[in-house]
């Protein structure tokens, strides 16, 4: 009797789970029928995986199991474990959009990687398009692609003209008013934006203010026969005396011991410049603000308008036996002194050589003024050091062809340094002239350390 109830209890007990499995059951396939409409495909497969998990649990749980067999426990615990990792690793239906998701962007803002403490990070998923491996741009390349950034804008180029050419007029007409006995010539510009080489931004052009002397009066001694002993600069002296006597030519009121004084011309020019000319009313003709630097060895203006800022220097000018001199006197006592200018030929013989083998040396020159300019330990080498030094190679080197820009690139950088090295860079137009010799020994060590450097790797200058 015993066993009887047992046994019915069992197959009650059997009976009332089982009536609750085929209700789950059918649930479970009400659910699966419709979850293709509610969740969509996705989502109904994803519904079925987990329902299939779990039909497997309960049927394990309900079915009979033998007593007493490890394996067979050991083997419904792996099925669990299985079952469960089933249902974890299912991934979750998207979820669905909102109307206000609808004005989110596409593309969500990468997050930072946060680094693991542990020092391992998890690696990334590959890719699915490989993209194609980055190719190294060659020096060639670099410089190439350099110098399409060194341009100055086309306002700047087309303003700074117009707007010194109209100062110019305004300066000519009133020296010519002011002082009428005095022979100037007619003022014109000159610097790098007109011949082409000027690089980054135009913001600084050059005046320059011929004074004419009489040939018969006037007589040029060299500055190495001079007390200065520097054959770069001049002395202008008035000879003749006994027969045209002091006052004879309109410059005399400018000499300091029978010379020329470049000294006192200055000193008149600046005083004129500063106190004599209304400037607020030639800039407000001319649609800008002008104003004379006062405190300043040089005869400088600054000129502001709405779209350019600008630097206009004036330089009297003396050319004598095929000579080009500015009043730029050297600092010291010596006030007489004369500088003699070679800029005018060094531009004229780069286009001239660029003109007969269709060479680079110009390209090549801007790229290395914009090196300059962009370096401030570099400043000063930047001009007329550069234009000498290409120049003495193109007495060697005869390929200057575009093509060969990144080997005459490196030629010039280590012609520097050999220079800088010995603190000596001949002048191309007379090697008596050292262009280094105004140069502090501090500002070469640290050129020479720059550039050293950048020998080895020539794209450090370019960035």
């Amino acid at each position: 009797m015993a066993a009887f109830w047992q046994q019915r209890g069992r197959r009650q007990e059997n009976g009332g789970l089982g009536s609750v499995i085929d209700g789950l059951g059918s649930v479970f396939d009400v659910l699966l029928a419709n979850a293709r409409l509610v969740l969509g495909v996705s989502g109904a497969a994803v519904l079925a995986i987990a329902t299939l998990a779990v039909k497997r649990l309960i049927d394990r749980a309900t079915s009979p199991r033998d007593e007493g067999d490890p394996k067979a426990e050991q083997k419904s615990l792996e099925e669990s474990w299985q079952d469960l990792a089933l249902i974890k690793t299912t991934p979750k239906p998207p979820k669905k959009q909102r109307r206000e998701d609808l004005s989110e962007p596409l593309l969500s803002p990468a997050r930072p990687l946060v680094p693991d403490p542990s020092g391992c990070t998890a690696p990334l998923a590959a890719p699915q398009v490989k993209s194609s491996p980055l190719r190294c741009l060659t020096l060639q390349e670099k410089l190439l692609s350099h110098s399409s950034q060194l341009a100055v804008p086309e306002i700047q180029a087309s303003l700074v003209p117009q707007l010194a050419r109209s100062i110019c007029t305004q300066l000519q007409n009133f020296l010519r008013s002011k002082f009428p006995e005095l022979p100037f010539g007619r003022l014109f510009l000159s610097g790098a934006l007109l011949d082409g080489l000027e690089v980054l931004a135009a913001d600084h052009i050059h005046l320059m203010l011929p004074v004419v002397l009489d040939s018969g009066l006037w007589n040029l001694i060299s500055g190495e026969d001079t007390v200065v002993r520097n054959p770069q600069y001049w002395m202008i002296k008035r000879i003749n005396l006994g027969y045209f006597p002091r006052g004879c030519s309109p410059w005399d009121r400018f000499i300091v011991g029978r010379y020329l004084s470049s000294s006192v011309l200055n000193e008149t020019l600046h005083k004129l410049l500063v106190a004599s000319i209304n400037w607020p009313a030639i800039g407000g003709l001319l649609g800008c603000a002008i104003h004379p630097v006062v405190a300043s060895r040089e005869l400088k203006l600054e000129v502001k308008h709405d779209q350019v800022e600008l630097s206009i220097t004036l330089f009297p000018v003396v050319e004598m036996e095929d000579k080009v001199l500015l009043a730029v006197p050297p600092e010291g006592l010596v006030e007489n002194l004369w500088l003699e200018s070679f800029y005018r030929a060094e531009v004229s013989r780069v286009k001239e050589l660029d003109a007969s083998d269709s060479g680079a040396r110009q390209l090549c020159l801007r790229i290395l003024n914009g090196v300059c300019r962009s370096q401030p330990s570099l400043h000063k080498l930047g001009g007329s050091p550069l234009t000498h030094v290409i120049l003495h190679l193109s007495d060697t080197a005869t390929d200057w062809a575009e093509e060969s820009l990144a080997d005459r690139f490196q030629q010039v950088l280590e012609e520097l340094v050999a220079s800088l090295e010995k603190g000596v860079l001949l002048s191309y137009f007379n090697p008596k002239i050292n262009l280094f010799s105004g140069l502090l020994e501090e500002e070469i060590d640290e050129m020479g350390f720059v550039l050293y450097r950048a020998i080895s790797e020539p794209e450090v200058l370019l960035k």
